[in-house]
């Protein structure tokens, strides 16, 4: 295992202002996120319509994240940028604006859920596609890494500042601070040199584009394979759309401990993280990944039985660390194994694996526990992972004997 600096992609100065702008647009999204969840609850004390967050965020995400990949691999991607981040910033203002004058209900909430997933389904592909772009090829993975770290230490901190400014000034605090978060973002995409990305003479804006990109998936087993993973696991294992439950009804911490309890998987994740980005290689990536996911499975059902704040942020910080070395390996491979022209489908189909699992996920486990109990649907998806992970090891074996293959120029 060959290493190097953890922070080595930081020393180009475009990467480095790429993965500024993301961290602190991730900060904003991510309090957000928890801010919507907390107003759902405090609306409807209802698991069911937690449950729906899941189902109404994936919708758009079915709809347009393909379409999103491909607009990113035929238009330009700073304006593509540029253009999500307005669109992102108008729906923020409007959160802020409803909920202080108490215009706010569960339907209106719902709706500007799904719009913003809509502008995410169009960020997300166009993101991700032109990190390779910015750094050497043998420093990809310590660029992916870096960014995967970036997401995970903006979580560990937005959560923390989003349980103390619902609690002392509302909700709309934090609609307000990722209005102010995304126009920081767009001030460093502005002069971001981002390169022309090559383009197919075959790519069109056109259903057999579309198509060429699924075909192009489906037929590599290593992507197939680390997209099933992905999506079956977090399917199962996502149960984060419950942590309000668990924070105000089961260790009764309040606002306060719902940031923590979100803000614990991210320490797992980023000290994971910081391990693994200066590794320049890994050998046996695809039983890395696979064990990763167990751990994820069994350290889901711990969090299940716990009846500890301290034990439940413990399991929560594993249940971090295990799902960011198998993310960071599985979106390296992808990079690597993909070709410039398609990297915005491939990133488009992968968001369909990548941010469904977990929204319908989150759908299941609120269904569930609102039939039985929040801890009874967390240990059912902690054994659900565990038993999906073992069925696709054995009917796709070509992950397991995936060893990793040299990064060179």
């Amino acid at each position: 295992m060959k290493k190097f600096p953890p922070f080595l992609s930081l020393s180009i100065k475009n990467y480095r202002l790429f993965l500024i702008g993301f961290f602190v647009s991730q900060m904003g999204w991510q309090m957000q996120m928890i801010a919507i969840n907390w107003q759902m609850y405090q609306m409807t004390h209802s698991a069911v319509a937690l449950g729906l967050i899941g189902v109404v965020s994936f919708v758009p995400l079915l709809l347009f994240s393909i379409v999103g990949g491909l607009a990113a691999d035929n238009m330009s991607r700073k304006k593509l940028l540029l253009a999500t981040q307005v669109f992102l910033v108008v729906l923020a203002l409007c959160l802020a604006w409803t909920t202080a004058y108490g215009l706010m209900t569960p339907i209106l909430l719902f709706i500007f859920l799904a719009l913003n997933f809509t502008g995410m389904a169009f960020f997300g592909p166009v993101r991700q596609s032109i990190v390779p772009e910015l750094v050497p090829r043998h420093y990809l993975m310590n660029a992916v890494s870096l960014n995967t770290l970036a997401r995970q230490s903006a979580v560990i901190i937005g959560p923390v500042i989003a349980g103390f400014l619902i609690a002392l000034y509302g909700v709309q605090a934090i609609y307000l601070f990722n209005t102010c978060a995304l126009f920081v973002t767009m001030m460093t995409i502005i002069p971001l040199k981002i390169p022309n990305h090559v383009k197919s003479a075959k790519t069109t804006f056109s259903f057999a584009s579309l198509a060429e990109g699924v075909r192009f998936v489906k037929n590599s087993n290593i992507l197939l394979s680390t997209m099933l993973l992905d999506f079956f696991a977090t399917f199962f294992g996502s149960a984060t759309s419950l942590l309000p439950i668990f924070a105000a009804d089961l260790l009764h911490v309040g606002a306060r401990g719902l940031g923590l309890l979100y803000t614990a998987t991210s320490v797992g994740a980023v000290s994971a993280g910081l391990v693994l980005s200066s590794y320049k290689k890994l050998r046996n990536q695809g039983t890395i990944i696979i064990v990763s996911v167990l751990v994820y499975g069994f350290a889901t059902i711990g969090f299940g039985l716990s009846q500890s704040f301290k034990v439940t942020l413990f399991l929560l910080a594993l249940i971090g660390a295990s799902d960011m070395v198998s993310t960071i390996l599985r979106n390296t491979i992808r990079q690597i194994i993909t070709p410039r022209s398609m990297r915005g489908r491939m990133v488009g189909i992968n968001t369909l694996f990548a941010a469904g699992g977990p929204k319908l996920g989150d759908a299941e486990a609120g269904f569930l526990a609102a039939a039985t109990s929040a801890p009874f649907s967390v240990i059912i998806g902690g054994i659900g992972t565990i038993v999906a992970t073992v069925i696709i090891v054995l009917r796709l074996p070509n992950l397991r004997k995936y060893k990793g293959e040299e990064i060179v120029e």
